[in-house]
């Protein structure tokens, strides 16, 4: 078993709060003034719990992991209300106040003192269970990138939080490599790690950063039922960080690489559609490629050693592992200066020959 690496904090190693249902209903009915049936939802990190009222309508009770700074869990909630303020199209949950008008408030429960929040639930298709095809990829994009614009102007002290979920970070990944049981895949993640610090590292130090989302992954994007090429709606704003902003688009789009056909072809579609809301530089299309190759090495590293310190929970952290490590194996066998050339041309420019 690999020992833990204690940089990274306690939020990814702590279990979620240990709250029943009966004390979840009852701070739903105390202090935001709802009552209703209490059902429990999965989660990574936090208590999460649904509350569906008389009138049909549902809300999560996000109970934050005791590990979790409270400035931390501040920043999720103000990015929600900041983007509610700036973009109120945008299909994000809705802040609901305490009944003495709070935002959040911090209750003591077990060992801790949490921070417990209410947000509307949002209704709709989770992208993980629809074909994501052309339509579905320039929605998402349009979606991100949309986000991206209403969070372009918020700040917060805790925006630049070290969190190693942000694929600026990704040398840090290198003490949870030996948890990839599969030799070859490891091998590839420690080849993609090498390159991060000797060249792409470098290059993020110059290019434009802000808030962004940072997990938009299948499993926290919601497609209309009725219309399958319709965002309804973006969750999970745990991962929000100061960062460069291509980084953001590297997440996403290294979900979307599928399991047959060019894998550029995806990742080529959703820069060009992201670009066309929000334009991208030369510069950091230059690194997308890059990027999407450490978001998968991220996202299989990190998993892998979590799922040996939590077996309960294994099955959920370990959710995004085989496609990720399926398409990190058929990154392998891309030209670099190629794939580059190619993510130019689909944001109309030149690369170098």
């Amino acid at each position: 078993m690999v020992d833990p690496v204690p940089e990274i904090g306690d939020v990814l190693v702590s279990p979620p709060p240990n709250v029943t249902d009966a004390q979840a209903l009852r701070i739903a009915r105390e202090r935001f003034g709802i009552d209703g049936v209490v059902s429990r939802l999965t989660s990574e990190r936090d208590a999460n719990f649904r509350i569906t009222d008389a009138a049909e309508r549902s809300f999560v009770l996000k109970i934050a992991n005791p590990a979790e700074r409270p400035a931390v869990t501040n920043l999720q909630t103000e990015a929600l209300l900041h983007i509610e303020r700036n973009d109120p199209g945008l299909p994000v949950p809705r802040v609901v106040r305490t009944n003495e008008g709070a935002a959040e408030i911090r209750l003591a429960l077990g060992d801790g003192e949490p921070v417990v929040r209410m947000l509307t639930f949002l209704e709709g298709e989770p992208l993980h269970r629809v074909r994501a095809g052309e339509a579905q990829r320039a929605a998402i994009a349009r979606a991100l990138a949309s986000l991206a614009l209403a969070l372009r102007d918020f700040e917060h002290p805790a925006a630049e939080h070290d969190l190693l979920w942000n694929i600026a970070n990704a040398r840090r990944l290198r003490p949870l490599l030996p948890a990839i049981a599969d030799d070859p895949l490891r091998a590839l993640a420690e080849r993609a790690i090498d390159l991060f610090d000797r060249e792409v590292e470098p290059a993020l130090a110059s290019l434009r950063r802000q808030v962004v989302h940072n997990d938009f992954n299948p499993h926290n994007i919601l497609m209309d039922p009725a219309e399958h090429d319709r965002v309804c709606g973006i969750l999970d704003f745990g991962d929000v960080v100061r960062t460069a902003l291509i980084a953001d688009v590297a997440v996403a789009a290294s979900y979307l690489v599928e399991a047959d056909g060019d894998p550029l072809d995806p990742i080529a579609a959703f820069a060009a559609a992201y670009h066309a809301v929000v334009p991208l530089t030369a510069a950091e299309i230059g690194v997308l490629f890059d990027l999407v190759s450490v978001r998968l090495v991220t996202t299989v590293a990190i998993a892998s050693w979590r799922a040996r310190r939590q077996p309960e929970n294994a099955a959920y952290i370990l959710r995004n592992c085989p496609p990720a490590g399926a398409a990190l194996q058929r990154f392998a066998d891309v030209d670099r200066a190629a794939a580059r050339r190619r993510l130019l041309s689909a944001c109309g420019m030149e690369g170098p020959p």
